[in-house]
């Protein structure tokens, strides 16, 4: 019944269509893409998808589109016309150069084809040319061979899949572009079939081609492409041309597509601006079964060899045998949280009998086909956790690095859950621009690192000059303070005379200013007697952290049931291991894969954040970070 019913509510939408006036239909191609199908009719791809709603989930070679009446209209018209030259897009030109080659205002190309205002240029449009200008053109005898067909590599596909969506095999796809044998670097552009042909040479009559000025160097930022966003829209939002946005990010060539994940410049754009969202994956979950992999260094073998130590010994002296055992603790406890939310997963733990430079990687990997599991979590090491990725690449198996601080994320399958020392800085400036606070910096000479990142890479914080001893200028601090908005001061030494200077300094300020103290790392000297805490209250100290005092229902719940079946309360180790295993159970009971959400959505345990963003040539890192402040009545809260 439901079926006769949507095959007449299908007819009815049809009739109403085509009630409206002249259509012609558009068998779809293999490989085919709306954005080609407008071009080809010069349309805009929104008018295509008012009469074929079905066509946003996707395109099916064979598939019948209706084409509004317009292009009917224009492509009689165009056809009458012979005065008239077309130009078929092809990868990595750019509006300008085409304008250039023929002669014509950028006014004149849109006014031809007005589809260009609102998609942009894109690979393959058939553009029409006002023939208002004589070029001599010296075309290259070629011999006639099949047109090449390229494709651009995007954010979570695989040579399989894209294989499969061309018809033809992964060894095929491999033979045409030996380069990705090994790695499938995202943005690559593939030859799918066909060999590329030379182009007519095009040389003008006239008229010198202008200098370029130089193009700005920029911080880059990721964006998640939206519902119904277009090349030319996303350049408009951005303040930077089509050109400069595809050379940014090369697959933008064949068409923008929702959930895109694309590298956009942050000069003008608030970093918090497309921060992912914040969701509760408990919500949600599927029944289909998953298979999770831990790989913890226990060393049982190491344990059990020991003739010396007695196990308790051991485990009074081994920091890091208490460091996996508190991990493990954590972990378990995770797991059965999921078995009392019903997740279904299959869950291995092995001892990966890791030291830094040695594991028992291989083996594993080998005797227990990890190949075919989901995610793995572990090894500790970096550098054990980058062998395990090397081995699982093939098949993009993720692997979360739980522990390490190593920033090395070569693969595109590690996914590093710590967040770096740079993005915990970086995240602290993002805030105060948010907030369009007067950045100023206060650093002690001995911080070369610290003056040298600040230099490099927040060129908008201002320096307060020292003076001539090293010491703190208060009249010169004071001088780079603002009215009617909030001054950040960033204090940067571990001196105790040049903390109490700033501080004092600030505080006299207070009654003329609005003043914030802020720090990047933690500061033991902050902690001594000689530092007034009161003092700290007073001035809001602000810092960053990738971790949080969670004082939630639910934070407290853990602990409570952590102490009852442990005996102790749970370490910062301890408290990692949950989060980090149930985030990764929670992601794995989507009904996407657990790269997907990770491109969509950003996640909160009991005192860590998960956002990971895509690393340029490499895997997956975390900037999932807070910011902590004193409130006056001296406890810590974050900053919103």
């Amino acid at each position: 019944m439901k079926y006769i019913f949507a095959i007449c509510i299908t007819a009815l939408f049809t009739l109403g269509v085509f009630s409206q006036g002249k259509t012609i239909t558009h068998k779809v191609g293999k490989g085919e893409t709306i954005a080609q199908i407008a071009a080809k009719y010069n349309v805009s791809t929104n008018a295509i998808y008012q009469l074929n709603p079905d066509a946003q989930t996707g395109l099916k070679p064979n598939s019948i589109l209706i084409i509004p009446s317009t292009a009917a209209k224009r492509m009689v018209d165009n056809k009458v016309s012979s005065a008239t030259i077309t130009h078929e897009v092809l990868p990595k030109e750019t509006l300008y150069g085409i304008e250039k080659k023929y002669g014509v205002s950028d006014e004149a190309l849109k006014l031809a084809n007005p589809f260009l205002e609102q998609d942009g240029l894109q690979i393959g449009q058939k553009l029409i040319i006002p023939s208002n200008k004589i070029v001599k053109t010296t075309a290259v005898k070629v011999e006639k061979v099949e047109k090449a067909v390229y494709h651009y590599v995007l954010p979570k596909e695989t040579k399989y899949s894209i294989a499969k969506q061309y018809g033809i095999t992964v060894a095929e796809l491999e033979r045409k572009n030996p380069e990705v044998v090994l790695n499938l670097p995202e943005g690559f552009k593939l030859l799918i079939k066909g060999k590329a042909t030379p182009a007519a040479i095009v040389t003008e009559v006239k008229k010198e081609a202008p200098i370029a000025s130089p193009v700005k160097q920029m911080i880059t930022a990721n964006y998640v492409v939206k519902s119904k966003e277009t090349l030319y829209g996303l350049s408009k939002m951005f303040e930077i041309s089509q050109a400069e946005l595809i050379a940014m990010n090369p697959f933008l060539s064949d068409g923008v597509v929702e959930g895109m994940v694309i590298k956009i410049p942050t000069t003008n754009v608030n970093a918090t601006d497309n921060k992912k969202e914040y969701v509760d994956l408990s919500k949600t979950n599927n029944s289909g079964k998953k298979k999770l992999v831990m790989l913890l260094p226990f060393n049982i073998a190491k344990i059990e060899g020991d003739t010396i130590n007695s196990t308790i010994s051991r485990l009074k002296k081994d920091k890091f045998l208490n460091m996996t055992l508190d991990f493990y603790a954590g972990a378990l406890m995770a797991i059965d949280s999921a078995k009392v939310l019903g997740l279904n997963i299959d869950i291995s733990i092995f001892d990966s009998q890791e030291t830094k430079n040695t594991s028992a990687i291989a083996t594993i990997v080998k005797d227990n086909n990890l190949q075919s599991s989901d995610v793995v979590i572990g090894p500790f090491y970096q550098s054990n956790v980058e062998k395990t990725a090397e081995m699982l690449m093939v098949n993009q198996v993720p692997v979360i690095s739980p522990l390490s601080k190593d920033q090395s994320v070569s693969y595109t399958n590690i996914f590093q859950s710590i967040p770096s020392s740079d993005a915990v800085k970086n995240a602290v400036f993002d805030y105060m621009r948010l907030k369009r606070g007067n950045m100023i910096a206060v650093v002690d000479k001995k911080k070369g690192s610290i003056i040298q990142y600040i230099q490099d890479n927040q060129k908008d914080v201002k320096f307060s000059v020292l003076t001539p001893t090293g010491g703190v200028s208060a009249e010169n601090l004071k001088s780079l303070l603002v009215k009617d908005k909030m001054n950040y001061v960033v204090m940067e030494t571990a001196n105790t005379s040049m903390i109490k200077a700033t501080v004092n300094t600030m505080l006299s300020a207070m009654k003329d200013f609005k003043v914030q103290l802020v720090i990047l790392e933690p500061n033991e000297t902050l902690d001594t007697a000689e530092i007034s805490i009161a003092n700290l209250a007073k001035l809001n100290l602000m810092y960053p952290s990738i971790t949080r005092e969670n004082e939630s229902p639910e934070a407290l719940l853990f602990v409570k049931e952590f102490k009852k079946k442990n005996k102790i309360a749970p370490s910062d180790f301890a408290t990692r291991g949950f989060d980090v295993t149930f985030d990764t159970m929670m992601r794995l009971s989507q009904d996407k894969k657990y790269q997907e959400t990770i491109e969509i959505s950003a996640t909160e345990q009991v005192d860590n954040k998960f956002e990971y963003y895509k690393v340029d040539n490499g895997g997956y890192a975390n900037k999932g970070i807070y910011i902590l402040y004193y409130d006056t009545d001296l406890t810590v809260k974050e900053a919103k």
